[in-house]
C-alpha cells in the first residue's frame, strides 16, 4: 500500500521561518502557499501573485493560512528572496517522493527522471549566482525533485552525480541529454539499482561509431532487434518515430559498458 501524502501546506509550514516575530504580520507557510497557488495558476512574478492573491477574496487568503489580506508586492519581494531556497528544495522534493510511493516494479511500469539543465531567462544580465540549474523532474507528475546551481567555474557532470546521490533510483529509468552520456554517471545509477536512457553523440566517437556499425549491417546470429513505434497527428502535421534496439554489443567493448546490454538507434 502506497504511503499518504500530506498536504502541501502542511509541508510548508515545517519551513523554518528566518523573520523576527516583531512586526511579522504574515505566516511565512501561507506566504509560500499563495506563491505556489498563484505560480500553478500561470502567475510568476510579484506583482502577479500579489494581484492573484488580493482578487479571490477572503475565502481564499483564510484557507492559505493568512489572519489579514494577502501580502503586497513589497512583502513578497522581501521574504521569496531572502528565504532558505536549498531547505525549500529538499522539504519539497521529499514530498514529491511520497506522491510517486513506492518504486514501482517492472511488471507494473517504470517511473522516470529527467535530468536537465536549464539557464535562468535574465539571471546573467542581473548577475544572480546560480543562473545555470541542473533539476531531476519526475515524468509521472512532472515536479522537480531536487535541483543545483551549476557554477561558472565547472560543468554539469560532477553536478549530476552529487544530485543523484540524493535520489532514490531503483526501478526508475534515469533520462538525459547527451553532454551526460559518462561512464560514472552510468555507473552511479546502476550502482543504485536504477536504469537509464543516453543519447550518444559527437562527445563519445567511438561509442557513436560503434553503435553505428552495428545498425550498418544485417542482424548476426541471436542477436535480437526489436522495434518500437509511435505515430502523432496535431498541429497540421504527422509525426512518426522508431525506436531499435540491440544487446549485440553489451560487454563487447569499455564504451559500450555505458549501455548496461541495450544500444538504440532512433532513425
Amino acid at each position: 500500500m502506497l504511503p499518504q501524502a500530506r498536504p502541501l501546506i502542511e509541508v510548508l509550514a515545517e519551513i523554518p521561518d528566518f523573520r523576527s516575530n516583531y512586526g511579522k504580520r504574515h505566516p511565512l507557510a501561507a506566504i509560500l502557499a499563495l506563491a505556489c497557488s498563484a505560480m500553478l495558476c500561470g502567475y510568476r512574478s510579484y506583482t502577479a501573485i500579489a494581484a492573484w492573491g488580493r482578487h479571490y477574496g477572503a475565502d481564499l487568503v483564510h484557507a492559505l493560512g493568512f489572519t489579514h489580506r494577502a501580502p503586497c508586492v513589497a512583502t513578497l519581494h522581501t521574504v521569496l528572496r531572502r528565504v532558505d531556497r536549498e531547505g525549500l528544495d529538499a522539504q519539497l522534493g521529499a514530498w514529491v517522493e511520497t506522491l510517486l510511493g513506492e518504486p514501482l516494479g517492472r511488471a507494473a511500469g517504470e517511473d522516470a527522471l529527467a535530468i536537465d539543465g536549464k539557464t535562468l531567462r535574465g539571471s546573467k544580465k542581473q548577475g544572480a549566482p546560480g543562473a545555470h540549474l541542473l533539476s531531476a523532474l519526475a515524468h509521472r507528475v512532472g515536479v522537480t525533485l531536487a535541483q543545483q546551481a551549476v557554477d561558472d567555474k565547472t560543468n554539469e557532470i560532477p553536478v549530476a552525480l552529487d544530485l543523484l546521490h540524493d535520489l532514490v533510483l531503483k526501478g526508475r529509468i534515469v533520462t538525459m541529454d547527451a553532454l551526460l552520456t559518462q561512464r560514472q554517471i552510468a555507473q552511479q545509477i546502476v550502482d543504485a539499482d536504477g536504469d537509464y536512457v543516453m543519447v550518444v553523440k559527437a562527445n563519445q566517437p567511438q561509442l557513436l561509431d560503434d553503435i553505428e556499425a552495428v545498425f550498418a549491417l544485417p542482424p548476426m546470429p541471436g542477436e535480437r532487434r526489436p522495434v518500437a513505434e509511435t505515430l502523432d497527428l496535431g498541429h497540421g502535421r504527422i509525426e512518426q518515430r522508431g525506436l531499435q534496439t540491440s544487446h549485440i554489443l553489451a560487454g563487447y567493448t569499455d564504451n559500450a559498458m555505458i549501455y548496461k546490454g541495450l544500444l538504440f538507434l532512433m532513425p
